[in-house]
């Protein structure tokens, strides 16, 4: 337990054990608090001395590792923002004040696409990876997978660090690594006849691209039940994979356990938030990334059973560690005890929203997930949607479109009213679940567009309508 810590990459927990760590993940919460106060200190003294990013804005807050007694003083210590971190890189190119080693110590570089601003910069230190390496073997661990496994990688190979932290837990993990990739023309349909010829048991990829996957597998002739062998299915990167309808769905169509995964790319390893082979919620790993959630508008940590923006913190981190960083997601955290019997806190619904994609239509809150999985309460749903938000004589207005499913699309021929009949139905299920009326508009399968990465739902015109009332008192 020195710190940093390293791992030794030859062990492997008894074949017949559910736990990596058993001591560790099962540790009443009082004495994995303590373990967790020991390596904090420990990280603080290491940012203090070696960032001059959180020196100064310590400095700043009157704050000094040494002011830190126990966990509730997290406090005392400044929430920071992936917006700091930019400007921090735009002043300091390329790798800001936070890098905390050599350059030369540089193993891998990845960052954000910068579709929202100035892309950010990851640099990752060779002895980081490895440590996420074996956090990402022993989450995987957790939710199933063992050596045996042979593991398909069905994500971007890229700057997207999703893809990577996936495939050095498979390599850790001692299992057979298949990082098939994506993103290339006509790739996801060769995916599918390799998967069908090498049966991998596990498959990883984001929630949007999973189903795009089983489409196309259709449309090949192929059975994702019968001619696929995937076991496990884990996802990250967007929300969708806690819903029980969702899980359902996964087992419907391929046979496989849907596993949640996912916190942020800065946040590395990002599988410390990671359900168990119960798939009941995904458990916060507290003793590598430690995780709070607070409310977003006062800061102040929010009780077991509240919602709140999970606020993380590395625990094990030496070339760009991350204190307090907030996600700007939305979550709700519990600590009930899991049938695994690890005592972690869990995420019961996983991350369900981001406080800046939530959608406020006449006083009512909605997330986009909230939608999604009214939409897919409804039999007929195609698998697709899309939400616009317009406004209308000053009022905010949700339209969406919906694809049906073939077997909807067959009925339809025969008989005029069954898209009558669904259009009421998803906007009742949109009324029950999310409290807001919305006008249902339906078209067939695969008119909207797919994607091999996030999907990307929510179109705001509320905007353009501001745009237009100036324009005509202008005139």
């Amino acid at each position: 337990m020195s710190w940093p810590p390293v791992y030794d990459e030859e062990y492997m927990p008894p074949p017949d054990s559910p736990y990596w760590f058993k001591k560790l993940e099962t540790m009443p919460q009082k004495e994995r608090d303590e373990l967790i106060l020991k390596k904090l200190k420990a990280q603080l003294k290491y940012c203090w001395e070696n960032s001059e990013f959180y020196r100064k804005k310590w400095v700043k807050a009157n704050f000094h590792p040494d002011d830190l007694w126990n966990l509730n003083d997290l406090k005392k210590i400044p929430i920071v923002t992936k917006e700091e971190f930019r400007r921090d890189q735009m002043e300091n190119p390329p790798y800001g004040t936070n890098l905390c080693i050599s350059v030369d110590d540089i193993y891998t570089i990845h960052g954000t696409s910068g579709t929202t601003g100035r892309p950010a910069v990851f640099a990752i230190g060779y002895d980081d990876v490895r440590r996420i390496a074996n956090t990402h073997a022993r989450v995987m661990w957790g939710f199933g997978l063992r050596p045996k496994d042979t593991i398909m990688i069905a994500a971007f190979f890229s700057l997207y660090l999703g893809s990577w932290g996936a495939l050095w837990g498979s390599q850790r993990l001692k299992a057979k690594s298949f990082p098939f990739g994506a993103g290339a023309p006509g790739q996801t349909r060769s995916a599918v006849h390799w998967a069908k010829q090498l049966k991998p048991t596990a498959l990883y990829g984001t929630m949007s691209y999973i189903l795009h996957f089983a489409e196309v597998a259709y449309e090949e002739g192929i059975d994702p039940q019968t001619d696929f062998n995937f076991r496990i299915i884990f996802t990250s990167g967007e929300p969708g994979a806690a819903l029980p309808s969702m899980k359902e769905k996964i087992k419907k169509i391929f046979n496989a356990t849907l596993i949640d995964l996912g916190s942020t790319a800065e946040m590395s390893p990002w599988m410390t938030n990671g359900e168990c082979s119960y798939a009941c919620g995904m458990h916060l790993w507290q003793d590598v990334v430690y995780t709070e959630l607070v409310d977003p508008k006062t800061l102040e940590p929010v009780e077991y059973g509240e919602e709140g923006v999970p606020v993380y913190t590395h625990l094990e981190r030496t070339s760009q560690p991350f204190i307090r960083f907030f996600s700007y997601d939305v979550s709700t955290w519990i600590n009930d005890p899991c049938e695994c019997g690890r005592t972690y806190p869990r995420l019961p619904k996983g991350i369900y929203g981001r406080i800046d994609d939530v959608i406020n239509i006449r006083g009512e809150k909605v997330f986009p997930s909230a939608i999604q999985e009214a939409l897919m309460s409804v039999k007929g749903y195609g698998g697709e949607h899309q939400i616009i938000i317009t406004r209308e004589r000053a009022l905010d207005k949700i339209i969406l479109k919906v694809e049906y499913d073939k077997d909807v699309e067959k009925q339809a021929s025969i008989n005029s009213l069954v898209l009558k009949d669904l259009e009421e139905a998803f906007k009742n299920a949109i009324r029950v679940k999310c409290g807001v009326n919305a006008e249902v508009i339906l078209v067939p399968p695969k008119t909207l567009n797919r994607t091999q990465l996030k999907a990307k739902r929510i179109i705001d015109n509320r905007e353009l309508y501001e745009e237009l009332n100036k324009l005509r008192s202008h005139h």
